[in-house]
């Protein structure tokens, strides 16, 4: 599969190199500057070279031509390359390909069947098509910091850009669903994947629960709206989560703690009454919790079935056994950088092993892919 990448940033980037780690020969087409992310720090550097981890991150197995739009010929090379792909993934301002000839009106034309994506804040028919939009805006709009952070605090962002990652799998999973029927048929699809419903697609708890009660959800914290103990607990040396979601859990739990008679406290008997009175039961076990450290209590709920676990930094979680046994973490060669550690796809495929054929590519380092792939067109 041959994917012409116009992207820039994170959404669409991400959904070229999940389509590249699948085995995808993904083309990414960079303006003489690069990709934005490129100038983004932390960097690798040597000499009067430097490169950039942070897009190391979502662009590797891929290859970089750089063509400047506003000149005739590296445009028509553009287009020549889009005429011989499979599938176009772009997150430009809706209608900026099209006024340059780019847009999928324009392509589709004679094309043997194409899967042409589109990545935007807000999508094709938005009144806000027109209005820029960046990961926080749409994690604001979207209704998910009106439940992220703590109860009587203000509006929180999601540490990891959910809005943008979200939209780049969803973009990836349609365009690789597409692919068989448009091949089939030699029929071109256009596929318009705004980030602010993608968000809301991920967010269906909450909408059901607005829908099924009329009212906002809320700031909980690590809490839950329909399970408690669920939620994170500070232990005498760092925090851990508890997630007991039904009655032998809990009964666990109480066990645990050396408070067996709250199973029979009416206001803990059933889930629904834990919930009710989450805080109260929240406070009587974090009194408890406080007292030992974290791994004393996570050997002993797990002991009893409980799922439970430490709140970690990334440098632990990617220190944990997990991760070396299950071969998520490999060693990428990236310019400058040299052997580099990358999360490899992390799904894993029975009979084949994570696609690492090369790192992020240095800006404009295929030029010749023209050639290559127009002459087997």
């Amino acid at each position: 599969m041959r994917v012409v990448e116009l992207a820039h940033v994170a959404a669409g980037p991400f959904a070229g190199m999940l389509l590249a780690d699948l085995g995808a020969d993904v083309v990414k087409l960079e303006p003489p500057a690069g990709d934005q992310m490129r100038a983004w720090p932390p960097f690798a550097e040597s000499g009067d070279e430097r490169f950039s981890h942070n897009f190391a991150s979502v662009n590797r197995n891929k290859r970089s031509v750089v063509v400047d739009l506003k000149d005739p010929r590296d445009l028509a090379r553009a287009r020549a390359l889009v005429d011989a792909a499979d599938v176009v993934v772009e997150n430009y301002r809706p209608g900026v390909l099209d006024r340059l000839g780019l847009g999928y009106d324009a392509v589709r034309e004679g094309h043997a069947g194409l899967v042409y994506c589109s990545i935007s804040g807000y999508g094709l028919t938005s009144p806000y098509v027109d209005a820029g939009a960046y990961d926080v805006v749409i994690q604001g709009m979207s209704g998910l910091m009106s439940v992220t952070g703590e109860p009587d605090g203000g509006a929180v962002k999601a540490g990891v850009p959910v809005g943008d990652f979200t939209a780049g799998l969803y973009a990836a999973y349609t365009i690789a669903a597409l692919l068989p029927q448009v091949r089939e048929t030699g029929t071109s699809v256009r596929v318009d994947c705004p980030m602010l419903d993608c968000l809301l697609g991920v967010s269906a708890l909450q909408t059901s629960e607005f829908w099924g009660t009329g009212r906002e959800p809320q700031r909980l914290g690590t809490a839950h709206p329909r399970n408690a103990p669920y939620q994170g607990f500070a232990a005498a040396d760092g925090d851990f989560t508890v997630a007991a979601g039904n009655d032998r859990l809990w009964a666990a739990v109480a066990d645990v703690v050396g408070r067996p008679e709250l199973v029979d406290d009416p206001r803990f008997r059933t889930q629904v009454d834990r919930v009710r009175h989450q805080h109260e039961l929240a406070g009587l076990l974090a009194d408890r919790f406080a007292l030992e450290k974290r791994e004393h209590w996570l050997a002993e709920l797990r002991d009893r079935g409980v799922p439970c676990g430490p709140v970690n930094t990334f440098g632990e979680i990617l220190a944990d056994p997990h991760v070396e046994q299950t071969g998520l973490v490999a060693s990428l060669d990236v310019p400058v950088a040299g052997p580099t550690p990358t999360v490899v796809f992390p799904v894993r495929i029975e009979g084949a092993v994570p696609r690492l054929d090369r790192g992020a590519p240095r800006l404009g380092a295929d030029t010749d892919v023209h050639d290559e792939w127009v002459a087997a067109s």
